[in-house]
């Protein structure tokens, strides 16, 4: 994790706590370094704003990752209903592979 990217990243959130975006970069962020913080983060962004698409795929996968299956499960399956009512056909079959891989690996 780059120190100096995450206090901007701070920053930004501390200036603009609703915008999804400062949410969202914080908790790609810290993925690989402190899951549990990354968790808090996708938390937030997935109660304050279920509609910001990106969420999903990262989300369930750090889910998936930390063996809450369920709700990684759940996270998929809402993040394709989401994609469908955006009608983001893309992001609706990148998020279909990746349940697929999910029920491959964990189910």
């Amino acid at each position: 994790m780059n120190n100096n990217r995450l206090t901007l990243l701070l920053q930004f959130f501390e200036e603009d706590p609703s915008d999804p975006f400062n949410i969202y970069a914080l908790a790609m962020e810290y993925q690989n370094s402190d899951a549990h913080q990354a968790e808090v983060y996708f938390r937030m962004l997935l109660e304050k704003h279920p509609d910001y698409l990106p969420t999903y795929y990262h989300a369930a996968a750090l889910f998936a990752e930390m063996e809450f299956f369920e709700e990684a499960e759940k996270l998929y399956l809402q993040g394709m209903q989401v994609a469908l009512n955006q009608q983001n056909t893309k992001t609706y079959q990148e998020l279909q592979r990746a349940y697929r891989a999910f029920q491959d690996e964990y189910l």
